[in-house]
């Protein structure tokens, strides 16, 4: 969601350069040593969502087998948020009737549930934001059983642009995610704490010092193959900004909501696998064709973005529209993305020795399910906005 961010980018330079002074410190690796997988509610539904439709998608989750397939989280984006009562406690509005209730149903489906605040007064769709409730409002969500925040910058935009300095805008950001985040340790539940500010300030340098398990590097996604691949071939250089406990997130997959072909698609979850990205599914998981689950639980794929050793991927090389990316996986191992980004086919090529690989590699097609023998480097043809993805080792 992007409103209230207007003039926010004007604080980039200035910002990043005190962030980077930041200390790098890591937030706890049990709270997320793989990236998110799961589901989220606001690419398909934005504001029609409700306690029924999230109870619906659990259900479709287990049934499709992407439960077993290793996506655990179902998240509920904004538009939950009542009133707060004389206390100050927030609760949810007529479409969660008792937040409780569908948190025991998730957990008993053996999943994880989520929620959404801002650190501003208002989220980004005008409801109720935790500014000045931030420990009433973590209390609330363990209470309920909540174990992941997707906590969304918003409403503070127009504080911090009216800061008078850049490095008190920055001080302003910090301050309101440190207290989220020590509120959410207070309460002693384990509670994946999401970033959402949109890559400001290169939040890279700094959101795991703020107590991040992930944060967004981004604007947001949308379900067209240019915004798509404007965002994932743009994380290019972040890879030694990630680790176990500390993930870059490019935004949610837009796989199954019809505005990409099976190629396109393919293409989004190859590059977010090797960006060792969160995978959140945003479609209708109750719909899906046999197609887009075959791409969502494609289990090489999946492998190659949870891998143990939790390095991020990066790019080799680009030559006009055909980009080479890597992934450094445990055992030695290498994922692979030869990607074309032009409309047409074209050929791509890459020697393993541009991969620090000295002579031959087991080379295998992952979305082929194909071995394709020994061999010290492969070209093939790549259809337009298409990827072949690699195994090697």
């Amino acid at each position: 969601m992007i409103q209230a961010r207007t003039g926010l980018r004007t604080l980039t330079l200035a910002a990043a350069i005190a962030a980077a002074a930041a200390p790098a410190l890591a937030a706890p690796p049990s709270a997320a040593p793989t990236p998110p997988m799961g589901w989220n509610s606001w690419n398909h539904f934005a504001a029609k969502i409700d306690d029924a439709t999230v109870r619906a998608q659990a259900d479709a989750m287990v049934k499709s087998g992407m439960r077993d397939a290793g996506f655990r989280y179902i998240n509920i984006d904004d538009t939950w948020e009542g009133t707060r009562d004389a206390n100050g406690v927030i609760h949810p509005n007529s479409k969660f009737p008792d937040m409780k209730a569908l948190a025991d149903y998730v957990h008993s489906k053996g999943l994880k549930i989520g929620i959404y605040s801002s650190p501003g007064p208002k989220t980004c769709a005008g409801y109720e934001g935790s500014e000045g409730h931030e420990a009433q409002d973590a209390q609330t969500y363990a209470a309920w059983g909540i174990d992941y925040l997707k906590y969304d910058l918003c409403s503070l935009g127009p504080r911090m642009i009216a800061a008078g300095s850049l490095d008190k805008a920055q001080d302003i950001e910090l301050a309101a995610y440190k207290k989220m985040d020590a509120a959410l340790k207070a309460t002693g539940r384990p509670i994946v704490y999401s970033l959402c500010q949109y890559g400001v300030a290169q939040v890279w340098r700094w959101g795991g010092s703020v107590g991040g398990n992930l944060w967004r590097t981004t604007g947001d996604i949308t379900d067209k193959y240019a915004r798509m691949a404007t965002i994932g071939f743009g994380q290019a250089g972040l890879s030694k900004y990630a680790k176990p406990g500390n993930w870059n997130d490019p935004d949610m997959l837009e796989v199954g909501n019809g505005g990409m072909n099976a190629t396109e698609y393919r293409t989004h979850m190859s590059l977010w696998a090797i960006l060792a990205a969160p995978l959140l599914a945003g479609n209708d998981l109750t719909k899906m064709s046999p197609e887009t689950l075959a791409i969502l639980t494609n289990r090489e794929v999946l492998a190659i973005d949870q891998d143990k050793a939790g390095r991020q991927g990066d790019r080799v090389r680009a030559e006009g529209p055909l980009e080479v990316w890597a992934k450094p996986l445990s055992g030695g191992a290498k994922a692979v993305g030869l990607f074309n980004t032009s409309d047409q086919p074209s050929y791509v090529e890459v020697k393993y020795s541009e991969l620090g690989l000295k002579g031959s590699a087991k080379t295998r097609d992952v979305w082929a399910a194909k071995d394709l023998g020994v061999l010290k480097g492969y070209r093939t043809l790549v259809p337009g906005h298409g990827v072949v993805l690699l195994r090697l080792g």
